[in-house]
């Protein structure tokens, strides 16, 4: 087991489709009334697109916390406080329950009010509004999109990159959805961020070395989540600097052990970011506004 690997960091990728995505929105931006920016609940700051303000300037705009049921709501909480401070509309959502899309609907026809309104007051039927989708791979876009239209009509994946075209979809609200793939920023320099990242699948496995993401888990769930880490990988602390204990405990403990004894360390590490992906390990929340 290295013990160095976990330091390295090869952070770059921004696929073509991710640069015409924002210019196909600066061409669609006039006819967007309001704005879905959807972030995972498990790192309200890591999924926050870096340079989205500068995309829609002035569109009002509901920050969508999904994931609520996989988060660690005390955590979060504070965050969506932080973010209504700042003078966002916020929803933490479950979007397995129809309470989380009413409370979506309810509040896009809230702050549309307006706009509906000058219609009236033009002798205007109501118009449908038109709500632009976004927010960063893999943090439940295509969930929320087919939960408001009451239908499948995005492909879900649980992997990055599923999306990759912008489309206009009819939900039964009177709310017309312009679904978009799933944007990042050109160079993800933020160490912490980035392993946040691809803890939770937002970037593809390949760009980080599969072991320092696995590291980073294990680091976070020793300081936030010791419980977790207990009884789901047999550590009773984190050792940095003694990898090798840690993944030989972690090896016997799911059984990823080859001919000879030998642990099988890339078994483990893909475990470890498997238990997240697959919702095994749950009730967490990466980002803190107190660190």
């Amino acid at each position: 087991m290295d013990n160095n690997r976990q330091n390295s960091t090869n952070i770059n990728w921004y696929p073509g489709h991710m640069a015409k995505t924002k210019r196909l929105i600066k061409e669609k931006y006039n006819l967007i009334d309001v704005v879905y920016e959807v972030i995972d609940a498990r790192m309200p700051k890591s999924s926050k697109i870096k340079d989205i303000d500068e995309l829609l300037k002035d569109k009002p705009r509901i920050l969508i916390m999904t994931k609520k049921d996989l988060c660690d709501l005390d955590v979060t909480k504070k965050w969506v406080k932080y973010y209504e401070e700042l003078g966002y509309y916020v929803v933490l959502a479950d979007l397995s329950q129809n309470n989380s899309v009413s409370e979506i609907v309810d509040l896009t026809h809230k702050i549309t009010k307006e706009i509906q309104e000058k219609r009236e007051n033009k002798g205007l039927t109501k118009k449908e509004i038109r709500a632009l989708v976004i927010g960063i791979p893999n943090v439940g876009k295509s969930t929320l999109i087919n939960r408001l239209a009451g239908r499948k009509v995005a492909v879900i994946g649980n992997n990055p990159g599923v999306t990759k075209n912008l489309s206009w979809l009819k939900t039964n609200s009177n709310i017309l959805l312009l679904d978009s793939p799933g944007i990042l920023w050109p160079k993800l320099a933020d160490k912490e961020g980035a392993h946040n990242l691809a803890a939770f699948s937002a970037i593809p496995r390949d760009i980080l070395p599969v072991d320092s993401v696995a590291i980073h888990i294990l680091n976070k769930l020793d300081k936030y989540y010791s419980d977790i880490i207990k009884t789901r990988y047999n550590l009773d602390y984190m050792d940095n600097d003694d990898l090798e204990y840690v993944y030989e405990t972690i090896g016997r403990k799911i059984g990823a052990v080859v001919s000879g004894g030998e642990i099988d360390y890339d078994r483990v590490s893909n475990t470890i970011l498997e238990d997240i992906k697959n919702e095994r390990v749950k009730g967490i929340t990466f980002d803190r506004i107190d660190d």
